[in-house]
C-alpha cells in the first residue's frame, strides 16, 4: 500500500506532536516532515514534494497563507490542506482564491482529519463540513488578494512577508536579517505598504495584519 506522505506545519508543539499522533494512527498516512513556521515548510515542501501539505493558519516568520502561495509558486500542483481554529469569512475567502486544496478546522475529529488528508492527496478538494455551504460565493483565483473591512489590495509575497515581521514587533534590522535584505530594502517595503494601504505608522500596519489574517492578535491554545 502507497503511503500519503504528509509535511505537518504548526508552529505549538502540543499540537504538532498530538496531530502527528493522530494521524499516526492511521496505516496509509505517514508524517513525511515538520515545520514550527511559514518559511520552514516552504523550504521543507520544496526539498521533499510531500502529497499533501497540512499546515496552521497562525504561524510565525510567514503565515500559513503566504505559506501555502509561495509553495504554489514553485510547485503548482501542490495539494495543501489548510488547518486553523477559525473559520471566518476572510481566512476561508483568502484560502480559496489562493487554489488550496482544502480547509480543515482544528476541531474537527481525528477520522475527519485523516479523511481530509487522503481526499485531497486523490485530487479532490476538501472543506469542514461547517464551512461548507459557505463556499459558493466565493470564486477561485490564484492571484492572492488580501481583503480588509470591504477593500481588496494586492500585496506581493515579499511585501506580506516584510508586513508580518512588522507586526510582528521586528525592527527594520531584524526584518532585513530574516529576510536576507538591506534595511534600506525594508524600508522601501514599508513605506510602499503605507501608501497602498492607505495607513501612517506601525500601529496601523499591524491592525491591518491582524484584520487580514496575517498574524493573530493573540494566541489561542487548542485542545485536539
Amino acid at each position: 500500500m502507497k503511503r500519503i506522505k504528509v509535511l505537518l506545519a504548526e508552529d505549538h508543539t502540543i499540537v504538532r506532536e498530538g496531530l502527528r499522533l493522530l494521524l499516526a494512527l492511521e496505516k496509509d498516512i505517514e508524517i513525511l516532515c515538520e515545520a514550527e513556521n511559514g518559511r520552514m515548510a516552504v523550504a521543507l515542501a520544496e526539498k521533499h514534494q510531500p502529497d499533501v501539505v497540512l499546515i496552521d493558519i497562525a504561524m510565525p516568520l510567514l503565515n500559513g497563507l503566504e505559506a501555502a502561495r509561495q509553495i504554489l509558486q514553485i510547485n503548482q500542483a501542490a495539494r495543501i490542506l489548510i488547518l486553523s481554529a477559525h473559520d471566518d469569512d476572510g481566512y476561508l475567502e483568502h484560502a480559496v482564491k489562493l487554489g488550496v486544496a482544502g480547509f480543515v478546522i482544528k476541531q474537527t475529529s481525528a477520522t475527519n482529519l485523516a479523511n481530509a488528508v487522503r481526499v485531497v492527496a486523490n485530487g479532490k478538494s476538501y472543506f469542514s463540513p461547517t464551512i461548507m455551504k459557505r463556499l459558493s460565493q466565493y470564486e477561485k483565483d490564484a492571484d492572492g488578494i488580501t481583503m480588509y473591512k470591504g477593500k481588496s489590495f494586492k500585496l506581493t509575497s515579499r511585501e506580506t512577508e516584510v508586513l508580518q515581521l512588522i507586526a510582528e514587533g521586528l525592527a527594520n534590522k531584524q526584518t532585513a536579517s530574516e529576510l536576507g535584505i538591506s534595511i534600506k530594502t525594508v524600508e522601501k517595503h514599508r513605506q510602499a505598504l503605507m501608501d497602498k494601504l492607505q495607513v501612517h505608522d506601525t500601529a496601523g500596519l499591524t491592525r491591518y495584519a491582524i484584520a487580514a489574517g496575517i498574524i493573530e492578535s493573540s494566541t489561542q491554545d487548542t485542545i485536539l
